[in-house]
C-alpha cells in the first residue's frame, strides 16, 4: 500500500487527543418538535466515536450539522478549534458567511447511507473531481491519491467503470475513498450500510475496520451495526430523545448498560 493511500497525512491542526468536535448547548427544532436539546458533547482528535440509538433520536442529526447541511438554532460546533457555523467579528459570534463555512467544512468528510456518486463521472474521476476543484490539486496528485485509495478499498480494477456498472457495496467503497480523498480531519459515517443488499454489508465493514485500524483519521459513526460499533469504537454514546443518555467505553456500553433506555435498546438490536 502506497502512502497515498492512507489518510494519515491530512493537515491537522488539532494535536491527536486535543478535542477536535465540541458541541456547546447546541439545540435543532424541526417545527414543534426538538431533536437535539442543548447537546454538549465532543470528541478527541484520533478517536473513534459511534453514536446508537432509536430512530429519531437526533443522531444522524448531529452529522448533518457538522456537514452544515442545517443549522442549529442555539449553540455552537467547533471543529478543529474553529466556529462551523459562526465567526467572530469585532469581539462578536456572529452568523458565519459562506465562504468561511466551506472552509472549515473542507476538514470534515462524509460517506451518506446513499451513494450519492456522479454517474456520468468514472469511478476515477469520481474521487479526484473535488481535490482538484476544492483543494487545488494538480490533475496527477489528484490521480496518485485516488489511486492509493482504490487500493486502500479494494477496487483498483474497476477505476474506469461508470457507478451504474458497479454493486451497490463498490459504490459505497467509491464514496469512502472519494472522502478520504479529501484528507479530512474527521469522517462522518451515515448508515452507510443501510441502503446495502445484505450479503453486501461485510465487506464494506471490512472496509471500515482496516481504516479504523490503521489510521488516525478521527471518525463519527452512526450505525445499527453492533459489532462493528463494538469493534472500532474508542467510546458509544447512547442518545435518545436528542441527548446523550450514557457514554463509555464499549465494553462498558454492550455488556455493562447502566442506563434502563440503554438495556432496553440493545435488548431489542443485540
Amino acid at each position: 500500500m502506497s502512502s497515498e493511500s492512507t489518510p494519515k497525512e491530512t493537515t491537522n491542526p488539532a494535536v491527536d487527543g486535543s478535542e477536535l468536535i465540541r458541541f456547546d448547548k447546541v439545540t435543532k427544532r424541526f417545527g414543534s418538535n426538538t431533536v437535539l436539546d442543548e447537546l454538549d458533547f465532543s470528541v478527541d482528535s484520533g478517536k473513534h466515536v459511534t453514536l446508537i440509538g432509536p430512530s429519531g433520536s437526533g443522531k444522524t442529526t448531529i452529522l448533518r450539522l457538522l456537514m452544515t447541511l442545517m443549522k442549529p438554532e442555539e449553540g455552537t460546533i467547533k471543529v478543529g478549534g474553529r466556529y462551523l457555523t459562526h465567526e467572530e467579528k469585532n469581539g462578536k459570534l456572529v452568523p458565519a458567511g459562506e465562504k468561511y463555512i466551506r472552509e472549515v467544512r473542507k476538514n470534515i468528510g462524509m460517506v451518506f447511507q446513499q451513494f450519492n456518486l456522479f454517474p456520468n463521472m468514472k469511478v476515477l474521476r469520481n474521487i479526484t473531481e473535488a481535490p482538484v476543484q476544492v483543494l487545488g490539486l494538480s490533475k496527477d496528485e489528484a490521480e496518485e491519491r485516488a489511486r492509493g485509495l482504490l487500493e486502500l478499498v479494494g477496487l483498483t480494477e474497476h477505476i474506469d467503470k461508470y457507478p451504474n456498472q458497479l454493486s451497490g457495496g463498490q459504490q459505497q467503497r467509491v464514496a469512502i475513498a472519494r472522502a478520504l480523498a479529501m484528507r479530512p480531519q474527521v469522517l462522518l459515517l451515515d448508515e452507510v450500510t443501510s441502503a446495502l443488499d445484505p450479503e453486501l454489508v461485510a465487506g464494506v465493514l471490512d472496509v471500515l475496520r482496516d481504516i479504523a485500524h490503521t489510521t488516525d483519521i478521527t471518525m463519527l459513526c452512526v450505525t445499527h451495526e453492533m459489532n462493528f460499533a463494538r469493534d472500532i469504537s474508542d467510546q458509544v454514546l447512547m442518545f435518545d430523545s436528542g441527548r446523550v443518555i450514557e457514554s463509555g467505553t464499549p465494553e462498558k456500553i454492550f455488556t455493562e448498560p447502566e442506563h434502563e433506555r440503554t438495556r432496553e435498546f440493545l435488548s431489542a438490536v443485540l
